[in-house]
């Protein structure tokens, strides 16, 4: 059964929520909260998902490769009856198969580059599965031009490459009926992607912005899915993606995959500054490894610049020879100094910026006038641009007027190349070539570099002297905007808007000795020889692997509606807490001890009056009553708070600023708990936390009578982390000799007593109820963030320890289905209410007097 949820992406695209029918009443599931995060449901569609427990209908791995083009060639045949393909041998994509297991099978889901006839359709996706394992993705006409003309080329691009359409000549602005085509583009290629998908033992690797939502339709059948996703564009800084009206759309569905590539550190940098900015999510590393953690899946961001595939190369390299093409370049150029451009017809190459620094060249030094020729090779439009005509144009008049002023018969200083030029004919440009010249302002990758490297090393084995053996000398004028530049670490980089800076580059390349050239291009191609396409590949594949190694450890779930749909992975024992259960052993017990954290567990952490209500004061009251009962709030607050709100309950235990003060009951004094109660190293930390919130906009000091905390939750969030990176490095330094821990936590920098945590209070209550003869057999410990794990993991180990009796029923609960220590969850604290309110109904209070009634607190 195909699954509702589709229809629920489409409609939530255009903004058009259905009302879903009565026709049986609606299944329930459990609401689901993390931090951060927030409340959905899942509907009753996922009930119908592939669950990961099907078996597989192969023994091996396989990848399924997933782009809007497949890598194929097509073309009718002569007699016009059908179609012959064949594989493009240029495309990256048909390339990185060398670099997975020999035994792994490749097949590739995407479109063809040419209209088929519906009536041909099926026939010939039945030839290319069966030929070349290739599932061909149909979409139709009006789809495709809104999908790939319209959002894709208008808005993702031009964003993606910092164009804001702040005019409706600047860009295209957002159009929702783009985006839907987008979003049901996505859609037939996932159907086309879930026809042959075996879960169990497949990967998922989908590729660029074109496909960048089709992760949320493929993870809501398969919540195991081991699926990658490479961005082979630039990604924007925050600042230019959070313009998009969908920017949240996007950042969730590719955080439903496993693995997230980038070229560069910056462009994943920019990702994760989106993910921190607008939902909240902060990266960790690990072992050099960086990754998400994203509702209890840990989501991998991979960082390899992609490579080119050097036997390509050096094949194509030998037929160039054989068409005697490098011969004839090199009669032409003779005498002359050739500087080489590549570039896509696009306004972000910087086309004309490379022209007029070449110009300026010429000027500034003029024993180049009659020597240095810039040949610019000008590829096909791939699709329709923005302002082509207007930037070609521009590129014309500037060819022009150079060539006027600086050429002179057998001399020509600047040679356009406005046509298709084949593979071979530019292996020969790049071999006469004694400088190559990119000077895009901003690009994804751009592999022209690499590809000159190659050639100018020429083809190992060649025989010495021949024109295959290579000039093993280059140089490289590079833009610093592109992706290739941080690899290039010989290269000259520039600015290319700096025309003046850009064209003293060029004198510098072409100017340098022999010897230099010669170090540089030793450098560069030991660098690109290894770090080719199938390293690339072979490199994804293993950090897939080992981010997708505990996915079957797991229970996943998935929740959410449309774009919001995202899988909670959680430890296979975590349930939901039974009051049914939990009542039964409370009566069966005879020493119980409960503790309850406050905010966020009997008290909604957004509440805005944080006083317990009289409901809560009297559940609390009746527990306390049973004098085989042990009742404290353990909460991070201060005990004069504590000891406010919490008056009417005699017979309540406090444990405040996580521990540091233990009351027994109203009637006891408060016992200090820290190993030092000497406060002078608040004299040092507290002015270092000024120095830093004076210097954070949105930053404050919390003081507590034991510890000091400084949040930062309301300042800018990459800011405020950096701060505070830097802040505890700062404090660790100055208390090195003190008795406290300085600790970060959610938004906030602590430092407190050394042995002060809430899991040190379960142990003193344990300890304590054993020495008197009452040891626990009953155990319900209750919390709903982080300083709670402590007391969770104090449980865990109680038991061996023998401060708990050997039969004692254990429940740890966290408030929210996430992951945690415990090995129960209630929802929400309207729940832990519910729940403590069947214990009270199941307490049997014995009336005695206030005497007996203290001494058996």
């Amino acid at each position: 059964m195909l699954s509702r949820s589709y229809t629920n992406l489409l409609d939530l695209a255009s903004g058009n929520i259905p009302v879903m029918g009565r026709e049986k009443e609606r299944r329930r599931f459990p609401r689901v909260m993390t931090v951060p995060g927030s409340i959905c449901e899942l509907d009753d569609d996922q009930a119908h998902s592939v669950a990961s427990d099907n078996p597989s209908s192969i023994a091996g791995d396989r990848m399924i490769v997933v782009s809007n083009q497949l890598p194929l060639k097509a073309k009718r045949r002569p007699d016009n009856k059908g179609w012959s393909f064949t594989w493009n041998e240029d495309s990256l994509l048909l390339r990185l198969k060398d670099g997975l297991p020999e035994d792994m099978e490749v097949q590739y889901v995407g479109s063809l580059c040419v209209d088929v006839d519906p009536i041909e359709q099926d026939d010939v996706a039945n030839y290319l599965l069966e030929k070349f394992k290739c599932v061909p993705t149909f979409l139709p006409p009006n789809i495709v031009e809104k999908y790939y003309n319209g959002f894709c080329k208008k808005q993702l691009w031009p964003l993606f490459h910092y164009m804001l359409p702040f005019s409706a000549d600047n860009g295209g602005r957002f159009d929702r009926s783009m985006w839907e085509a987008y979003v049901s583009a996505n859609k037939i290629f996932s159907q086309r992607v879930i026809e042959v998908l075996n879960p169990e033992d497949d990967f998922v690797w989908i590729h660029d912005y074109h496909l960048m939502v089709l992760p949320t339709f493929l993870r809501r059948r398969f919540t195991r899915l081991r699926m990658g996703f490479f961005l082979h564009s630039p990604f924007p800084s925050s600042e230019i993606y959070r313009t998009l009206p969908v920017r949240e759309e996007i950042l969730k569905a590719l955080l439903n995959c496993d693995l997230i590539g980038f070229h560069t550190f910056d462009y994943a940098r920019h990702f994760l500054s989106c993910c921190s900015r607008m939902m909240g999510l902060e990266y960790l590393s690990k072992r050099g490894y960086i990754g998400l953690d994203y509702f209890g899946r840990t989501v991998g961001i991979k960082i390899m610049p992609v490579g080119i595939h050097m036997g390509h190369v050096e094949s194509v390299m030998k037929l160039a020879d054989k068409e005697m093409r490098y011969e004839e370049l090199k009669k032409q150029f003779e005498g002359k100094t050739v500087l080489l451009g590549v570039d896509d017809m696009d306004i972000f190459k910087g086309i004309n910026l490379k022209i007029l620094a070449m110009e300026n060249m010429l000027k500034q030094h003029s024993k180049w006038q009659g020597r240095a020729v810039l040949v610019q090779i000008l590829n096909p439009v791939r699709g329709r641009g923005l302002d082509l005509e207007q930037i070609q144009a521009e590129i014309q008049e500037s060819c022009n007027r150079i060539n006027e002023k600086f050429g002179k018969p057998g001399y020509q200083p600047v040679v356009l190349i406005d046509r298709p030029v084949p593979i071979s004919e530019r292996m020969a440009y790049y071999r006469i070539a004694e400088c190559v010249v990119v000077t895009a302002v901003r690009d994804g990758m751009n592999l022209t570099p690499y590809e000159y490297i190659v050639c100018r090393q020429g083809i190992p084995g060649a025989e010495a002297g021949s024109d295959l053996s290579g000039t093993k000398k280059s140089m490289l004028v590079v833009s610093e905007f592109i992706g290739c530049s941080p690899s290039l670490s010989g290269a000259i980089r520039v600015n290319p808007w700096n025309v003046e800076a850009t064209s003293e580059a060029l004198n510098e390349a072409i100017s340098m000795s022999d010897q230099e050239k010669e170090l540089r291009h030793e450098k560069h191609y030991r660098y690109v020889s290894t770090h080719d396409v199938a390293y690339w590949a072979r490199s994804f594949l293993q950090d897939l692997e080992r981010t997708c190694a505990d996915h079957f450890r797991k229970r996943s779930y998935g929740i959410g509606l449309g774009f919001g749909f995202r899988v909670v992975a959680l430890d296979p024992n975590f349930r939901k807490l039974s009051i049914d259960d939990i009542v039964s052993d409370y009566t069966k017990a005879q020493h119980r001890a409960i503790l309850l954290d406050y905010d966020g567990t009997v008290m909604p952490q957004n509440s805005i009056i944080k006083t317990p209500n009289p409901e809560v004061l009297s559940i609390l009251n009746t527990i306390c009553g049973d004098p085989n009962n042990v009742v404290f709030i353990v909460s991070g607050r201060g005990r004069d708070s504590l000891s406010r709100w919490f008056e009417p309950c005699k017979q309540l235990g406090l444990a405040a600023e996580h521990g540091y003060f233990l009351r027994w009951s109203q009637h006891k004094d408060w016992e200090t708990c820290g190993q030092n109660s000497e406060f002078g190293w608040m004299q040092i930390a507290e002015p270092v936390m000024k120095s830093y919130t004076e210097a954070t906009d949105g930053s404050c000091i919390e003081k507590k009578e034991s510890a000091l905390v400084w949040q930062y939750g309301d300042a800018d969030p990459d800011f405020g982390y950096s701060q505070a990176k830097e802040m505890l490095d700062h404090l660790e330094s100055v208390l090195a000799n003190e008795p406290v821990s300085v600790k970060s936590g959610q938004h906030i920098v602590e430092v407190k007593p050394q042995g002060v945590s809430k899991g040190s209070v379960a142990e003193r209550i344990f300890t304590s109820m054993a020495e008197k003869g009452k040891q626990a057999d009953f155990v319900l410990c209750i919390g709903d963030d982080r300083s709670d794990e402590d007391m969770f993991e104090i449980i865990g180990t109680a038991i061996s320890r023998n401060i708990l009796s050997y039969k004692a029923e254990v429940f740890a609960c966290t408030v929210g289905q996430k992951p945690s220590k415990a090995k129960y969850y209630l929802d929400d604290p309207s729940e832990v209410i519910n729940m403590l309110d069947s214990l009270a109904d199941a307490t049997h209070t014995p009336v005695t007097s206030e005497d007996e009634t203290e001494d058996s607190s």
